[in-house]
């Protein structure tokens, strides 16, 4: 199989799984215990926090570990404060989208934050949202599907100025791009282990204490009490070295990932009528939606699955439906030609090889279509 859904999920690394099976096996005790079986474990997820700190500039102590981006997403809306108001940009993950729509069904005033015909929030679309001053904004800082990198620092320094609490969910830009959460100027990050070759089930909150966290789980005092429940300490181990060798890896992945879409996007743009969506903006180096007009996009998706290529049609956590891409109707392209969108996000097992018998199987797909 040729795998090209990087953003859906990535493979477990080799070195993760080393660091972690111990910690289903032979180091089994509860974090809690006070006895020396759990004071081994709860070395491990310091040593853990430490890592993904390291990740994103910040102290362990602002690390809140979840089960995933979804969780760490929830909670970050959750800090919203009662009768106050929010606002979202148009093209955030379904796990900021749907708990927004929540909020608002129980009388809080939503916001859509406009973005332009790139995926970028406009400036003035900033302006109007500081006219209406909402006490919490969540603005992604790299699209899924798309790649789209926000101009994130600039947007969060325009907010904090009128004390609006900046949440970003930073989940596909990890690994892919620095991140320094100060520098940024949010005040709460989402992040997610198995986007960057780590175990799934685990995530992170990062937050600044000026924030006050409401928790959605109570009844026990882990995680600084903010969030209740035995500790997913496999999954936490895996995470922390999953981070540690992301940042130790970075510049190098970045290259190589960036050498690849170039060479992809150049057999892509070979192909008469087809769109990158995007395509001259500021994206993630393994990252590329593409559009072909009368082409139905899941129809393509099978074809290529059965020729053992897995690509996706958009985001994994809101596929199976013919509904197009919420991403690409807020950037303004028609709903029939959005349907026909693919997403293609490399990884670092990925070869110029795979990506040109990639280009010329979807020629022949694209004819037959």
């Amino acid at each position: 199989m040729i795998y090209f859904d990087h953003n859906a999920t990535t493979p477990l690394d080799d070195r993760v799984l080393d660091a972690l099976l111990p910690f289903l096996t032979t180091f089994y005790g509860n974090p809690s215990s006070l006895y020396r079986h759990g004071r081994i474990v709860r070395s491990a997820i310091d040593a853990a926090r430490e890592q993904v700190a390291a990740l994103v500039g910040v102290q362990s102590s602002q690390v809140i570990f979840t089960s995933g981006g979804t969780e760490a997403n929830n909670v970050a809306l959750a800090t919203l404060a009662p009768h106050s108001s929010l606002a979202i940009s148009a093209i955030e993950h379904p796990s900021v989208t749907e708990p927004a729509l929540r909020l608002k069904k129980l009388g809080h005033q939503l916001t859509f934050i406009d973005v332009d015909a790139n995926g970028y929030v406009t400036q003035d679309a900033v302006a109007q949202v500081i006219k209406e001053k909402p006490a919490l904004v969540s603005i992604m800082l790299a699209n899924n599907e798309t790649g789209i990198i926000q101009d994130l620092a600039r947007h969060a320094q325009q907010l904090r100025a009128n004390d609006i609490i900046i949440h970003s969910d930073a989940v596909q830009a990890s690994g892919k791009i620095p991140i320094s959460f100060n520098t940024l100027g949010v005040h709460l990050m989402s992040l997610s282990s198995h986007k960057i070759y780590g175990p799934k089930g685990c995530g992170a909150l990062i937050f600044n204490k000026d924030v006050e966290i409401k928790p959605l789980f109570l009844g026990g005092g882990q995680e600084q009490e903010l969030r209740a429940g035995t500790e997913n300490v496999a999954a936490i181990v895996g995470f922390g070295k999953a981070a540690e060798l992301a940042q130790a890896e970075l510049a190098e992945y970045s290259k190589q990932l960036l050498t690849l879409r170039k060479l992809l996007e150049n057999g892509l743009t070979t192909i008469p009528g087809l769109t990158i969506f995007a395509q001259q903006a500021n994206r993630l180096p393994n990252t590329v939606q593409f559009g072909i007009p009368e082409i139905d996009g899941e129809m393509l998706l099978m074809k290529l699955d059965q020729k053992g290529i897995a690509v996706s049609s958009g985001s994994a956590c809101a596929s199976g439906g013919s509904v197009p891409s919420p991403v690409l109707l807020a950037m303004g392209v028609e709903a029939d030609f959005a349907k026909s969108a693919i997403r293609i996000s490399l990884g670092k097992a990925n070869t110029e090889t795979e990506i040109l018998e990639f280009i010329n199987l979807l020629k022949t797909l694209v004819y037959q279509l």
